[in-house]
């Protein structure tokens, strides 16, 4: 692995604050139109316009927002302007359990219809929830679970937890899932995924997932795995990069010190033309926006940390159909200090 090394403020970029005083924004999605979709964490879906919040949420969801749990993963249909379908990946309370679900609301006149779930009862907790949402170049809706804070799930194929799961876009398990067809598991041997983008290439699906911080004495091990259906990433019997032949090892880990790594996505605009091509992650306790430099062959040449304690906890990272990069601040979810104006989306663009 190559070596890290540090780029405060890149003098190819500027970083503009696009709105303030969001709630944990988990998630980002631009639909067609260019409005940008918002997952607030308490349980809003906001539309961004023209730079602008919209007074009114899209949609008000009850969800138990407690620990690392409420609203938190937001995708749109790939056809949104047809199949004008927004989903949601929620905590909610099932009794005294805390569990996940994954709903989609249809939008009617601005706005959120009525309430479609397609799965629940998928393990959730305090921590480990997992619960990002893409829809991958097959079509398909990808969903990451965490294990919930009981390991031993991640190796169970028989529950829905340590699991990136794989569905057709109304919830049903399809044909060719390689668990069979009553099975919506595609891979299994999961931590806490929390980040999910599609290679620009080969449209390989990579995940950045939080590695368990001396959890279990061996060290951080945060991780950037390329999802294969059906294989095993390792959770709990394997950590890091062991090369051993029943797990398939991470693309990078971090044994020294915790990213942990959140959102992704791969930058494929051309208007900061040194970035093209490059994967971005976002990271919450050491507070950076990650840049991975892949060869053609997907090996990594580089690692840059961008805006290291800037900007506070970033959590996730979207390309906008402007060509900038748009980056959410986790700063009021509870693990550090808010600042005034938080929690903020941030737009980079090229510098003047």
């Amino acid at each position: 692995m190559p070596a890290q090394y540090r780029v405060v403020d890149p003098s190819e970029v500027r970083v503009e604050t696009l709105v303030t005083d969001l709630e944990v924004p988990w998630s980002l999605a631009f639909a067609p139109d260019g409005r940008l979709f918002v997952a607030e964490r308490p349980g809003r879906v906001r539309v961004i316009r023209d730079g602008e919040v919209q007074p009114n949420p899209w949609a008000t969801i009850a969800v138990r927002a407690f620990g690392e749990g409420g609203l938190m993963g937001l995708a749109l249909h790939p056809d949104f302007a047809d199949q004008p379908w927004v989903y949601v990946c929620y905590t909610y309370a099932d009794g005294q359990l805390m569990q996940n679900r994954i709903s989609r609301f249809r939008e009617v006149a601005g706005a959120a219809g009525s309430e479609e779930v397609l799965l629940e009862h998928i393990p959730g907790a305090f921590m480990h929830d997992g619960c990002r949402l893409k829809f991958g170049p097959d079509g398909k809706l990808y969903a990451t679970t965490g294990d919930a804070g009981s390991r031993q799930q991640a190796q169970d194929l028989g529950s829905l937890a340590g699991k990136i799961l794989r569905m057709n876009p109304d919830g049903s398990v399809p044909n060719d899932n390689p668990f069979g067809p009553a099975s919506r598991v595609y891979t299994y041997g999961h931590r806490n995924p929390q980040g999910l983008a599609l290679h620009p290439g080969t449209g390989w699906l990579f995940e950045t997932e939080h590695g368990p911080s001396f959890e279990v004495t061996v060290g951080n091990y945060d991780e950037v795995n390329v999802i294969m259906p059906g294989a095993n990433y390792g959770w709990p019997l394997a950590i890091g990069a062991p090369h051993l032949a029943e797990y398939r090892d991470p693309l990078l880990s971090y044994p020294d010190a915790a990213v942990p790594p959140a959102g992704a996505t791969f930058y494929l605009s051309t208007h900061i033309p040194q970035w093209t091509g490059n994967f971005f992650f976002t990271s919450l306790g050491a507070q950076h926006l990650q840049r991975v430099v892949l060869d053609t062959a997907g090996n990594v040449v580089a690692i840059e940390r961008l805006f290291t304690g800037v900007y506070g906890r970033l959590r996730d990272v979207v390309e906008g159909p402007d060509g900038a990069l748009y980056v959410s601040t986790s700063n009021r979810d509870g693990r550090t200090q808010p600042r005034a104006d938080d929690d903020r989306i941030l737009r980079i663009v090229p510098a003047p």
